[in-house]
């Protein structure tokens, strides 16, 4: 039977995902969480790691092919970019387009949109900014464009897509295929690596920078929600989950322990780990299906000779959101 406390508990995670995540069997939380202000420091310092090989493979794909993506494209585009994206594609991708019309770059770290938004003005000079303050995994509003413009270009980096769960990911491309207009195209940034060698060098570097940036979610809740958790009895592990495709990252209680967050107490036996980000590792065929359930069908595939990152440039399929549907009503 539920005793009144763990009901009272239950109650207060109802609306609040980080308790919620908590209180599961498995326990989780929300992989924005990893992404203040000094998570992104922590996280320029692992993109710059020789081991860390998806920020340089992705940049070496802009590098080579940005001059044929910015073709189809065309002059005065529009780009929305999911996430404040890398500053270098993000730059290449706009110095390397015809007259760019404005740049939208949407994401929850105020801090990370602001120097984002600062870095396209002084590198793309004349170019209408127009940042978003929003969870583009919830529903949210463009701003009015201040001119007329010619396609729009979605942009989702690695860093961004490969974290959102299928059924995120699958709901988000649906959603911006729906407010951005007809005339669009969708530019995704996708790994499909499963060499256990190199996934480990990336996501467990021998530095410690990844688990730095793993525990720094703990004390970002130590910091916004008066939590007590002890980041030196936590330990960060990678798991690799060949069933999903994708990387795990956990952090690991070393003993057993109760945390206070907020009005909540969470209780961890030993060896009980916290989930906090799934990576996903997209093969052809998995993200075929994922673009199609979402509206998209791939135009051009960029792949780098190094491993098995590619680069998908998309053009609306025009009946993925019938498919979308009908997936959600059948439960799939």
């Amino acid at each position: 039977m539920m005793s009144a406390a763990t009901a009272r508990n239950l109650r207060i995670a109802e609306d609040d995902d980080v308790l919620a995540g908590l209180y599961a069997a498995q326990k989780r939380l929300p992989s924005r969480l990893l992404f203040d202000a000094h998570g992104v420091e922590l996280f320029a310092k692992l993109s710059a790691l020789d081991g860390y090989y998806p920020a340089r493979i992705e940049a070496a794909l802009y590098d080579k092919h940005v001059a044929q993506i910015a073709k189809q494209v065309g002059a005065n585009a529009r780009v929305i970019e999911i996430g404040s994206g890398d500053p270098h594609t993000t730059r290449t991708l706009l110095r390397a387009l015809d007259r760019p019309n404005s740049y939208v770059p949407i994401d929850l770290a105020g801090d990370l949109l602001e120097r984002t938004a600062l870095l396209v003005r002084h590198a793309v000079p004349g170019i209408a900014v127009q940042p978003v303050l929003a969870d583009y995994t919830q529903p949210f509003e463009l701003p009015a464009p201040q001119h007329a413009f010619g396609k729009t270009l979605i942009v989702a980096t690695r860093d961004t897509f490969d974290t959102l769960e299928p059924s995120e990911a699958r709901a988000v491309l649906a959603q911006l295929g729906r407010i951005v207009g007809p005339d669009r195209l969708l530019l995704v940034g996708a790994d499909g690596t499963r060499d256990l060698e190199r996934l480990e060098r990336a996501y467990e570097d021998e530095h410690g920078v990844t688990a730095a940036f793993d525990k720094n979610v703990l004390a970002h809740l130590n910091r916004t929600r008066g939590a007590t958790f002890d980041l030196d009895a936590f330990e960060h592990r990678v798991v690799w989950n060949p069933d999903a495709s994708r990387i795990e990252m956990h952090l690991v209680s070393t003993k057993a322990q109760s945390v206070r967050v907020g009005p909540a107490t969470i209780s961890f036996v030993a060896g009980e780990s916290i989930i906090t980000e799934h990576n996903y590792k997209h093969t052809p065929p998995a993200m075929q299906a994922l673009l199609a359930m979402s509206g998209w069908r791939p135009r051009q595939v960029f792949t780098s000779s190094e491993l098995p990152y590619r680069l998908w440039l998309c053009e609306s399929s025009g009946d993925g959101q019938d498919r979308l549907l009908s997936a959600r009503r059948s439960g799939r």
